[in-house]
């Protein structure tokens, strides 16, 4: 089991960038083909922005033409936690990050193999440590 993260919103609106906040903590989406690491072919670990916890491996990340960074799968098991969203007219799960809850982005059955998944995650989420 992952050790939680707690802060306040003055604290979460301290650490993070507006465009961060709007997204981790206040479930919202960057618009489609905007994200810094939607079209990033380096090798490396995708990350939390909000509390660094390590969420994709590059290994898993391709080009599903969404607009957002995709991956078939987290990088371990328990690295992200999923919830049914309601939200705006339509049913579909919602991905946070396991560590701080953090909104990261959605996943959707219609990903490539070995998992079937697209886990479309929001570039505003995540924080990039390229491979050495």
């Amino acid at each position: 089991m992952t050790d939680k993260i707690h802060l306040t919103d003055e604290e979460w609106r301290e650490k993070l960038s507006p465009e961060q906040y709007q997204v981790l903590r206040q479930h919202g989406t960057e618009r489609a083909f905007t994200g810094k690491y939607d079209k990033n072919k380096a090798e490396g670990m995708y990350t939390c922005a909000g509390c660094g916890a390590p969420l994709f491996s590059s290994d898993t990340k391709y080009n599903s033409g969404s607009g957002w960074p995709s991956y078939t799968a987290p990088v371990e098991d328990g690295a992200v936690e999923v919830h049914t969203d309601g939200s705006h007219g339509m049913v579909r799960t919602e991905v946070v990050c396991a560590t701080c809850e953090g909104h990261l982005g959605h996943v959707f059955p219609d990903g490539p193999g070995p998992t079937g998944l697209r886990y479309c995650i929001n570039s505003a989420s995540l924080e990039f440590d390229p491979k050495d």
